[in-house]
């Protein structure tokens, strides 16, 4: 597989006019096969393995959020990198999980080709499926090189994409609650 991946860079090179046995390029199919095989870890990693072996009893019925939570994906359509925040918000019921869990379980659905809206509901679904949560509420800020880089080339723009599950739909305090505390000013000094 490694070798059939790797044969494609070097034809890719040489389509684009390269010459892949320059030396600044001797090494770049191995390389690219390394990046993507990191890149795409995601379809390797079991979510409920993940999220199962750190749910906790709690009698906290409170929202838990976790912000600014950065990451790195690929769009499925140029396979170009799309970058930047994810929020993620949930209202337990009866269990909490680990709160590292959060940030691994948007890197389980990033690490994959993408589109950011699916990347939304994916993390989302994997909440409330997987920890029984009462609600969760997802926010994602992204800056995306298929806009940057080519097409329209407008830099520095962002997309915002949300998913609101259960009491976070239903119920529009807990919304604006959400909305308020990641739209804030961080308060945390060390």
């Amino acid at each position: 597989m490694q070798e059939e991946f790797e044969n494609c860079i070097t034809t890719m090179l040489k389509i684009i006019g390269e010459n892949p046995q320059r030396e600044g390029l001797l090494k770049t199919p191995k390389r690219v096969f390394k990046a993507y095989e990191f890149l795409s870890s995601g379809y390797y990693q079991d979510v409920k393995e993940i999220l199962n072996n750190a749910l906790f009893e709690s009698s906290n019925n409170e929202m838990v959020l976790v912000r600014d939570i950065e990451f790195y994906s690929l769009c499925e359509h140029h396979l170009l990198p799309f970058f930047g925040r994810v929020h993620v918000a949930y209202i337990p019921d009866k269990k909490v999980v680990g709160l590292s869990k959060i940030p691994r379980l948007v890197e389980v659905f990033a690490r994959r080709l993408q589109i950011q809206e699916q990347l939304t509901e994916q993390i989302a679904e994997a909440l409330m499926e997987n920890v029984g949560a009462k609600g969760v509420g997802v926010v994602i800020e992204a800056r995306h090189m298929c806009v940057e880089m080519r097409g329209v080339q407008k830099a520095n723009s962002t997309t915002s994409t949300s998913a609101l599950r259960g009491i976070f739909l239903k119920n529009q305090k807990t919304r604006e609650e959400f909305f308020s505390l990641i739209n804030s000013p961080k308060q945390v000094r060390f």
